[in-house]
C-alpha cells in the first residue's frame, strides 16, 4: 500500500511500478500469478513480459501507470506487438499502450483490475525476442562443503522475490552476482560450465523461460568439494556457443562461505584507452540502456551523459562516470562495448 502525498510521478522500488498521479491518493497493489487467468489458448498467442499486479485506487486520480516488462528495446524490436491485458470477471480484455518505454509500458487514464503486459508471439519470431534477465546464485549454509543454486530467470521482480522467499527457507544466502552481458532469448538453452572439476545436476543445461512466481522455477544445483582454489564459472548459448555469462568463485573469510568476483579485465582496458574511446566510442544509446538495465548508472546520470553537446564530451563524461562507479562499473562497459561494438574492442586490444 502506497500513500502519495499529492501530484507527482512515483515508482515502487520493490515492484517497479510507477504511478502519475492527479493529487494525494492511496493505492493498494500486489502480484497476482498469470497461470492461473491467462488460457491455454491465450498462452500459444501471448507471451507474459512482465509481472501481473492487482491494483486498487480510486477512480480519476492516476493519470498514468507505468507497467514493468523485461523486453530488451535496444535490438529494434517491434514495440506494436505489446499489449496489457486486464482480467474482469475472468475475462482478458487487450488495451494498447499509450507508448512503450525501456523497461516500462505507459497507460495513461487507466482503468484497474489485474493489469500486466504481454508480447504478441509471431511464429515468425517465436523464440526472437531479447529479454533482459538475472543469474541468482544461492549457497545452501547447512548443505555438505559447498552446494549453489543457479537460477536463469527473466528480469521479473515477482519471480526474483518468490525464488528469494523459497531459498530463505531452505537455508540459503544469496551471493551477489553479475547479469549476463547479452540479451538472452525464450527459447532457447543455456550451458553452466566450470574452469575447475565441479558436479553440476540435474544436468547443466537451463532453458530459459517464463515460469509462474507459483511455480518452481527451474536451477542447477552445482557441487564444490574443495573450494581451496578460485574456480571460474561460465553460461554460454548452446545455439552458436557464445558466452553470456561469467564470474568467478573464491572461499570466503569464513570457510563456510564463497564470495563472488568479477574478471575485472575492463578497467585496465579503459584506462589504457580512454583517449581512443572518447572519439570513436558509437551507438551511445545502446549503451546507456544496457548501463541502465545493469543498474550501473541511474537516469539522472543517463541525461547527464546526454545533456553534452558533442559525442565526444557525451564519451568523456560516461567513461569517467563509470571510473568514478568503480571497477565492477567499468567491466560492465568493458562487456557492453564488446557486445555492441567488437570491431572497435578488437582494433584496441590489438593496438596494444
Amino acid at each position: 500500500r502506497a500513500h502519495l502525498p499529492g501530484a507527482g510521478v512515483f515508482q515502487c522500488s520493490i515492484t517497479g511500478l510507477s504511478f502519475e498521479v492527479r493529487s494525494a491518493v492511496t493505492i493498494t497493489y500486489r502480484y497476482r500469478t498469470w497461470t492461473r487467468h491467462l488460457s491455454k489458448a491465450a498462452q500459444e498467442m501471448w507471451v507474459p513480459a512482465g509481472p501481473l499486479f492487482r491494483i486498487d485506487v480510486q477512480p480519476g486520480i492516476v493519470r498514468a501507470v507505468h507497467l514493468p516488462h523485461f523486453i530488451c528495446l535496444a535490438e529494434d524490436i517491434n514495440t506494436s506487438l505489446c499489449s496489457i491485458a486486464h482480467f474482469k470477471s475472468g475475462k482478458m480484455t487487450l488495451e494498447r499502450p499509450t507508448r512503450v518505454v525501456a523497461f516500462s509500458a505507459v497507460l495513461e487514464n487507466p482503468s484497474f483490475s489485474l493489469l500486466g503486459v504481454l508480447w504478441r508471439r509471431l511464429r515468425s519470431t517465436l523464440n526472437s525476442f531479447p529479454m533482459h534477465s538475472l543469474v541468482l546464485i544461492f549457497q545452501q549454509l547447512s548443505a555438505a562443503n559447498t552446494t549453489l543454486h543457479l537460477y536463469l530467470i527473466p528480469d521479473d521482480n515477482s519471480v526474483k522475490q518468490a525464488i528469494e522467499r523459497q531459498e530463505m527457507n531452505w537455508n540459503s544466502k544469496l551471493i551477489p552476482k553479475p547479469p549476463p552481458f547479452n540479451p538472452l532469448f525464450f527459447g532457447r538453452v543455456y550451458q553452466v560450465t566450470s574452469t575447475n572439476s565441479v558436479v553440476i545436476t540435474p544436468e547443466s543445461h537451463l532453458p530459459f523461460c517464463y515460469k509462474s512466481p507459483k511455480e518452481q522455477q527451474l536451477f542447477v544445483e552445482i557441487y564444490i568439494r574443495n573450494m581451496a582454489e578460485e574456480i571460474g564459472l561460465l553460461m554460454t548459448d548452446t545455439r552458436n556457443d557464445t558466452v553470456v555469462w561469467r564470474a568467478s568463485l573464491r572461499s570466503g573469510r569464513n570457510s563456510s562461505m564463497v564470495t563472488w568476483a568479477w574478471c575485472l579485465l575492463g578497467a585496465a582496458f579503459m584506462k589504457q584507452h580512454k583517449t581512443e574511446l572518447c572519439s570513436r566510442m558509437r551507438q551511445l544509446s545502446t549503451i546507456l540502456l544496457h548501463l541502465r538495465d545493469a543498474n550501473v548508472i541511474n537516469s539522472d546520470e543517463e541525461e547527464e551523459v546526454q545533456g553534452q553537446n558533442t559525442s565526444q564530451r557525451k564519451n568523456r563524461v560516461l567513461l569517467e562516470l563509470a571510473e568514478k562507479k568503480g571497477l565492477e562499473a567499468q567491466e560492465q562497459l568493458y562487456q557492453i562495448l564488446r557486445m555492441k561494438d567488437p570491431y572497435l574492442i578488437t582494433d584496441l586490444e590489438k593496438s596494444s
